[in-house]
């Protein structure tokens, strides 16, 4: 006798873009309940994606007090935290609701996105990220040496740092335009590097930007591949440009990402600083819904 299919139904999203077929794709299913580890990570190597989630509901009453809980693959593992992802599968559950807040129980933690309404404007989401940790400050020739970079590639006027605000990322600053957008990046010299130092990835930024209205320029290269947006590399952006003087306190600022991909990705950012510290770090954009079906396994 044939053994029943189970039929399980996601949506994808596109996310960091009010633009279909740009940003960071996204697919999120909605009901992951009854999946073990191994099939949440089989159907994230089968969707394809940098990032899948898995929805799984609980009581209402549990949901109000700790968020909804949801859990974020990559192709290659299960990941604590992830940008794009968190605030992707938060659109979608807010759906046509209306509401202005919905959190969602990561393995990182809770995380809250509030949602902002403007007459003749997409729906905004902003996340509230987990405040940095402030890691090591690195030596820029030896990061030069690990990434396979030229001497005068990374701009000397701004430290190489790894932060967390929830994954850590080593940020490092080029020294333009030209630079960034034509990165050949060493992967294994980077990964060795990465894992001696304690940063999951590199995320490389630019103050010259191809946008006038950006802070920054982005590039993350991550499983031999290039990810279109990193919301959670961008929240550690956020928290070292108010360290660092490149974003003023409160000040929302734009990185933009993507553009070598053909997938341009708009991220807005803000942290605030309480004493001497950087908190409140805030990660924000669009999203909009590209197609929704059925997996049958």
């Amino acid at each position: 006798m044939a053994t029943e299919l189970r039929r399980l139904p996601f949506v994808q999203l596109d996310v960091f873009t009010s633009q279909r077929l740009e940003g960071n794709s996204v697919a999120v299913f909605t009901d992951g309940r009854g999946l073990s580890d191994e099939e949440m990570q089989a159907l994230a190597r089968e969707m394809n994606l940098s990032e899948t989630t898995f929805v799984l509901p609980r009581d209402s009453s549990i949901e109000r007090e700790r968020g909804v809980r949801v859990r974020i693959f990559t192709v290659q593992e299960e990941l604590p935290f992830a940008g794009h992802p968190t605030l992707g599968t938060a659109f979608q559950l807010r759906g046509s609701t209306g509401a202005r807040e919905i959190a969602l129980d990561l393995n990182v933690g809770k995380v809250p996105i509030q949602f902002e309404e403007k007459p003749g404007q997409p729906v905004f989401g902003e996340m509230t990220q987990v405040d940095p940790k402030f890691g090591e400050r690195h030596d820029r020739e030896a990061v030069v040496r690990a990434c396979g970079f030229r001497d005068g590639d990374i701009d000397p006027s701004l430290p190489i740092e790894t932060i967390s605000t929830g994954m850590p990322f080593t940020v490092v600053p080029m020294r333009g335009l030209e630079i960034i957008r034509n990165l050949h990046l060493d992967m294994k010299g980077a990964d060795e590097y990465l894992r001696r130092s304690g940063g999951k990835f590199f995320y490389f930024v630019s103050r010259e930007t191809v946008d006038p209205t950006a802070r920054l320029h982005a590039r993350m290269i991550f499983y031999n591949g290039e990810d279109p947006a990193t919301g959670s590399a961008a929240g550690c952006a956020a928290a070292w440009m108010v360290a660092h003087g490149v974003a003023k306190p409160e000040e929302r600022v734009l990185i933009e990402q993507g553009l070598e991909m053909k997938r341009p990705s708009r991220i807005f950012v803000r942290a605030s600083r309480k004493d001497d510290r950087v908190v409140n770090v805030r990660v924000g954009g669009n999203v909009v819904e590209v197609l929704n079906g059925e997996v049958s396994f």
